[in-house]
């Protein structure tokens, strides 16, 4: 009996969206430690301390931004041209706010307004998988869990990447760098499956860089990449009225 007891009380309704929440984001806790891990390696290897490149990732949490705003660092990009191509990388996280505010309803704005800074593309898409956690009772403990369990991951793997950045010989920090490479390419190649033009558009924002850093510096090059190549998905990618 007394067993049972303990059980029921283990399984609380506030355990439970523990729980669970810690369980849906487990995966991408393990899909986050390597990332971080380079993420914190290629970091020293640019000439950040241990602390900044822990406290970058406290802060912005942001992983293809902190991979964009190490190799602007490591290019020698001013504080300005960091920040505006980070602000245009991270501009999707606005919409994805707004849609997960909307979405969780039974959830107070209170709750919903400091979840929503810890949101991430995978974040994003395992809360939408759960909407029903929010009508829940404790349904917000559900949400906090799993985006705890990810920013945590993405910051002890970054702390863990900085001290291995350390004692590595630097012939295998620098050929982690490709790490960044390969995972833009694998956001992107899936894109381009579904839609051909999403290719298109990366060419064009590769001409951009390519054509701005003939007469700027690298920052600026990738800041104009960006926002001019995304731009043009508003016409490569307008779909044709039936």
């Amino acid at each position: 009996m007394a067993t049972n007891s303990i059980s029921k009380r283990e399984l609380s309704p506030s355990m439970q969206m523990i729980q669970k929440g810690i369980a849906v984001g487990l995966p991408i806790m393990l899909g986050y430690l390597p990332i971080a891990i380079t993420y914190g390696v290629l970091a020293r290897q640019a000439g950040m301390t241990l602390t900044e490149l822990t406290l970058m990732s406290v802060f912005v949490f942001a992983g293809a931004s902190q991979f964009m705003a190490v190799n602007m660092i490591a290019a020698g990009s001013g504080f300005l041209e960091i920040v505006i191509a980070t602000l245009v990388l991270n501009f999707r996280h606005f919409v994805m706010s707004l849609s997960f505010m909307n979405r969780l309803r039974g959830i107070g704005l209170n709750a919903k307004v400091p979840l929503s800074l810890g949101l991430t593309d995978e974040t994003f898409a395992m809360s939408s998988l759960h909407p029903t956690e929010a009508k829940k009772e404790k349904g917000v403990l559900f949400y906090t869990a799993l985006i705890l369990t990810a920013y945590f991951s993405w910051i002890v793997g970054s702390f863990l990447g900085g001290v291995l950045g350390e004692v590595i010989p630097s012939q295998l920090s620098q050929s982690m760098g490709i790490a960044l490479y390969a995972m833009f390419v694998g956001l992107l190649i899936p894109s381009v499956k579904k839609e051909k033009r999403v290719g298109l558009i990366a060419v064009f924002a590769i001409l951009i860089n390519v054509l701005f850093s003939q007469f700027t510096s690298e920052g600026w090059a990738i800041v104009a990449g960006t926002v001019i190549g995304a731009a043009s998905g508003i016409f490569l990618l307008k779909e044709d009225p039936k």
